[in-house]
């Protein structure tokens, strides 16, 4: 993940609460986008659950909750 937590560091083209996550492997690499807002520590929560869960469906594990 690459992004920008805040509260400082945006602009106007990334924005506070932006976030790149990426995942690659031997045959592929895939990459999104992502866009929350909040403080710092709701945005790095965001950012990481976001992360794990972009992993899990690329893996193709369900959630049974």
């Amino acid at each position: 993940t690459s992004g920008i937590a805040g509260p400082e560091g945006g602009s106007a083209e990334k924005t506070v609460g932006t976030v790149w996550i990426a995942i690659a492997g031997p045959d592929f690499t895939i990459a999104k986008k992502a866009v929350f807002s909040g403080d710092r520590q709701r945005n790095i929560d965001r950012f990481s659950s976001e992360s794990l869960n972009f992993l899990r469906l690329k893996l193709g594990i369900e959630l049974n909750i």
